[in-house]
């Protein structure tokens, strides 16, 4: 059974206002598994653990619509570890975006092509080996997934 996202709008956001300028961040519990998704004009900072497991997106206009997304690689704890952090959120990513695209369903319902945008993700590494940016699909792909 797909879990929702707990869901929370800031800065006057709501289900279906602003596109661009809209901030996403995606956060889970470690106990329980529930994911928690901010919507608002700014990256919710104070939902950000130590650990900085989050997603952070947002839709941007340069030469065209895409969504954004930014993952730390780098291990703010602990070194060493990019290896290890680089594939869990390789797994955890589709099931990221699940979350996203369920969670802010009235937005995407209210302006379907969003659906079709592309996602660019940044992987963010000191790293060389472990830095990149890449494409994942659109939400069409993620709209209908499940996600833990």
């Amino acid at each position: 059974m797909k879990q929702q996202p707990t869901v929370t709008y800031r800065d006057g956001m709501n289900g279906n206002k602003c596109v661009l300028g809209r901030k996403y961040t995606l956060t889970h519990s470690d106990i329980t598994g529930e994911l928690f998704l901010t919507i608002g004009k700014e990256y919710a900072i104070d939902r950000i653990s130590f650990i900085r497991d989050e997603v952070l997106g947002s839709f941007r206009n340069d030469c065209g619509l895409y969504y954004y997304a930014y993952v730390l690689v780098d291990d703010p704890t602990e070194e060493g570890r990019e290896q290890v952090r680089n594939r869990i959120f390789r797994k955890e990513l589709p099931g990221a975006l699940s979350a996203i695209r369920v969670g802010d369903t009235r937005l995407f319902q209210t302006y379907p092509e969003l659906d079709d945008v592309p996602i660019w993700i940044y992987f963010d590494s000191n790293e060389e080996q472990w830095e990149a940016y890449e494409y994942y699909g659109s939400f069409r792909r993620y709209r209908n997934s499940q996600y833990k």
